[in-house]
């Protein structure tokens, strides 16, 4: 492949179709469930252990599982100690006896009275005194706040289970099922993300009933509100926004290997590049000859390919579940990938770079010291590596929008060679939008945290130039060393002398 300043890769049809990673970029696509014969109508749950539970539904196509407030679910997998119950999977009305039932009865029950010979009506649950404060997810008659918002105990119960029970939905047909009180059961998928939509959180433990004037600018607020609001334009563009941080939640739970619940269980190694490879520097000496130099220079890189080749399975799985991405031309996916790659490995390695004890850990718990990745490298490019990983650490990202930002620094249009800038664009701009959204949540009080983090985008544009420079010093000695074939295509180090005379 031709060796391109800064990131720029040229690519051709015949590159990409004959290449390594064209052969990851063409399996496991996903399954449109649209596409599947006699599919239609069917509802997939997914439980740990516990193989995939169908039952006859009329909506949903897949689910992923969002930020924080439903992080626990991000993992796709049931409870082992409950599995999946009925309760959770039925189509039949769930929560309490009050949602099983329709409306609150319209015939009035009459009381006899003895004021005034007359008889009374006892007072109706729709009548004046009891204002009809809608459920925000369905538009039944709330009960209270449950989770952060007015809700009917239909919906508090099903989101409950939702969260205690870590059930991943799927949507057979668009994810954009209208949830109201009539039809609420029938796509599990759309009812949580409606749940989620309207601000339902984990987080948020306010319960109790509708305090009076919250039911009364309730009852104005929505007196002319009916079913076809859920068909705004606004609120199904919100939707799909959410579809989006789905997608790129689990995404990236799936194919990341620094998540925070991963890192917490990463053993130790204590061995560093150095004494992995059993080279020091000869007794009676302090330094190393040149040829020794560059000897150990070679080593201590082929030992770092291989432990970075993982992360490039783990990117190229990612942005396949990137919404639109595969929607792309191959040419286009892999230039993506092979002009970004090391800018998603330093955003997701970024809490990996200690600087207190200067090392780089790995998923495997291997660790490269600082002087060692000085050896590699340089010691300047190093020093704005720990500077860049240190100041994106300190915008105290969760996983989601770590996600995020990876797919937007995958999805940037100007990489050169691209055939399709302006799909890529779109897509990247959906991204943006879904960062700013679960920034705005999740960082309500930091106003200025989204525009220091799309600030990084440079930052990374610009080591990701340097690291392809320093490359060249590798690309020209690629006979003195053996690399993983997926890393030597991702930085498109010559493995045979056609190779290197194409480069």
């Amino acid at each position: 492949m031709a060796e391109a300043d800064g990131d720029s890769v040229p690519m051709s049809a015949e590159t990409a179709g004959g290449s390594v990673m064209a052969n990851f970029l063409g399996v496991n696509r996903g399954v449109d469930s649209e596409a599947l014969p006699g599919i239609s109508g069917r509802w997939s749950v997914k439980g740990a252990s516990r193989g995939t539970t169908s039952i006859d539904l009329s909506a949903c196509k897949s689910v992923e599982l969002s930020d924080n407030e439903v992080h626990s679910m991000v993992h796709v997998q049931a409870s082992s100690s409950s599995g999946i119950g009925s309760e959770a999977m039925m189509s039949q009305p769930q929560g309490s006896e009050a949602e099983r039932t329709t409306s609150p009865a319209s015939t009035a029950n009459q009381a006899a009275s003895k004021d005034g010979g007359k008889m009374q009506q006892a007072p109706d649950s729709n009548s004046s005194r009891q204002p009809y404060v809608p459920c925000k997810v369905c538009g039944d008659r709330a009960s209270g706040y449950h989770y952060g918002v007015t809700s009917c105990e239909g919906c508090k119960g099903f989101f409950r289970r939702s969260i205690q029970k870590q059930i991943e939905y799927r949507c057979l047909r668009d994810g954009t099922c209208q949830v109201i009180r009539l039809n609420r059961n029938r796509c599990q998928y759309c009812r949580f993300k409606k749940c989620l939509a309207v601000g339902m959180s984990r987080d948020s433990v306010r319960y109790g009933r509708v305090p009076k004037r919250s039911k009364s600018q309730e009852d104005q607020s929505v007196s002319s509100t009916d079913s076809s609001q859920d068909q705004s334009a606004l609120e199904s563009r919100q939707l799909a926004i959410y579809d989006v941080i789905l997608s790129i939640s689990q995404a990236h739970h799936a194919h990341c290997a620094v998540t925070d619940d991963k890192i917490k269980s990463i053993p130790r190694k204590t061995a560093t590049l150095l004494q992995m490879n059993k080279l020091q520097i000869p007794e009676g000496r302090s330094v190393f000859t040149q040829e020794e130099l560059e000897r150990q220079k070679m080593l201590m890189w082929q030992q770092l390919a291989t432990l970075v080749t993982p992360s490039i399975h783990s990117v190229v799985e990612f942005s396949k579940r990137v919404p639109s991405f595969s929607d792309l031309s191959q040419d286009d996916q892999l230039i993506l990938i092979k002009t970004g790659f090391f800018e998603i490995w330093l955003t997701r390695m970024a809490r990996m770079f200690n600087r207190n004890d200067n090392v780089l850990l790995f998923d495997d718990g291997s660790l490269i010291a600082r002087e060692e990745l000085d050896i590699v490298y340089n010691p300047a490019f190093m020093t704005s590596m720990f500077e860049l990983s240190a100041g994106f650490t300190m915008l105290s990202l969760n996983d989601t929008e770590v996600g995020l930002f990876t797919g937007i620094i995958l999805a940037t249009a100007d990489r050169q060679g691209l055939s399709d800038p302006q799909g890529v664009e779109r897509i990247q701009d959906r991204l943006i939008e879904a960062l700013r959204l679960q920034v705005s949540r999740n960082h309500s009080t930091e106003e200025n945290l989204f525009a220091a983090i799309i600030m990084k985008l440079p930052e990374l544009r610009t080591l990701g130039s340097q690291h392809n420079e320093m490359l060249r010093w590798y690309r020209s000695r690629w006979q003195q060393v053996e690399l993983p074939p997926l890393f030597a295509e991702i930085f498109d180090i010559p493995k045979s002398a056609e190779d290197a005379q194409s480069s």
